[in-house]
């Protein structure tokens, strides 16, 4: 976990997995690297949000598998669920709901599909399109965090591969046209200033 810059109340704070996604970044906004993985963004987000002071809102930008043909470019989510846990097991075992899905802001957004798995075949692929349009490894955990500490949430996605064979070589080779697109995104949606 890094933050670079310093949180202020009132203003927003932009999280990203990895320094790759943000290599285009031009902005007075802090920026928190968090690590990939649902843990490591769990752990990153709730510790600085804990601290305070807390932010307007939380800005998650990163990449994104596409599970479906054709989903490509930047979206805004509209919900996230957690692919890995079974919801449906534990709710038979304790009658309680762990892994609910949770939606965001954007209403007609696209649903992502979070996993510490990095989906790179065509069977899990095609299990996961059933239910959401992107894969990643660390929305679900950071709506959590955010959803806990009572702060908005936006995430914003960019295709980097199509979550099937050679998806890894694929996200290698594009993360930095990705990091370029999600800069332009940032630089159109957020405010730069006090």
């Amino acid at each position: 976990m890094e933050l670079v810059g310093r949180i202020i109340a009132g203003r927003p704070l932009l999280v990203l997995a990895v320094k790759e996604e943000a290599q285009f970044l031009d902005t007075d906004i802090p920026v928190l690297f968090t690590g990939m993985g649902k843990v490591n963004a769990a752990v990153a987000l709730a510790g600085v949000l804990a601290r305070g002071p807390r932010p307007s809102h939380v800005v998650n930008l990163g990449t994104a598998g596409a599970l479906r043909p054709g989903w490509t470019g930047t979206h805004v989510v509209g919900s996230v669920i957690q692919h890995d846990l079974d919801t449906d097991l534990l709710r038979t075992l304790t009658g309680e709901t762990y892994g609910a899905a949770l939606p965001l802001n954007a209403d007609d957004g696209p649903v992502l599909a979070t996993g510490d798995a990095f989906i790179a075949d065509e069977a899990a692929r095609e299990r996961l399109a059933a239910r959401a349009h992107l894969v990643d490894m660390e929305g679900y955990a950071l709506a959590t965090a955010a959803a806990q500490a009572g702060v908005p949430l936006r995430i914003v996605k960019h295709v980097s591969d199509d979550a099937g064979e050679g998806a890894a070589k694929s996200w290698r080779e594009s993360v930095a046209g990705c990091a370029r697109a999600l800069a332009d995104w940032a630089a159109l949606h957020m405010p730069q200033h006090p």
